[in-house]
């Protein structure tokens, strides 16, 4: 699975692109909005982007909309993996189109890996 991860964190994106590099998948990572959108205009394609909900200028949900509205057959699926877990954020995320929402401190990394390949099979089979 070819993997856009975005989070303005280094240290998270880090250790995130190691865990699923360790499970086979291809990641590409990304600071923010800026970054992604450059990708996106060079024709980058990628089966799943993993998006923060807060980042600096653009959210995550903002992000996704700009995703959806100008590259939409570039990102086949969306997950937000962050630290935002209340019932508002994860429902303004599928509202945006986001198949899930993972909660960072609710799961060590390599549960994360399990939930997200668990979320794109049921992408994948619709």
């Amino acid at each position: 699975m070819k993997i856009l991860l975005v989070d303005d964190d280094s240290f998270l994106r880090d250790m995130y692109t190691t865990k699923f590099v360790d499970h086979g998948h291809e990641v590409d990572v990304s600071d923010g909005s800026a970054s992604v959108l450059s990708k996106l205009q060079q024709g980058l394609k990628y089966d799943l982007a993993i998006l923060d909900m807060v980042m600096p200028g653009t959210s995550g949900v903002e992000l996704l909309t700009m995703i959806r509205t100008q590259f939409p057959e570039q990102i086949g699926c969306c997950i937000f993996l962050s630290n935002q877990g209340q019932e508002e954020d994860i429902r303004e995320a599928t509202e945006a189109g986001a198949v899930g929402y993972i909660v960072k401190a609710e799961s060590i990394p390599s549960e994360v890996v399990k939930k997200v390949e668990d979320i794109m099979k049921k992408c994948k089979a619709k």
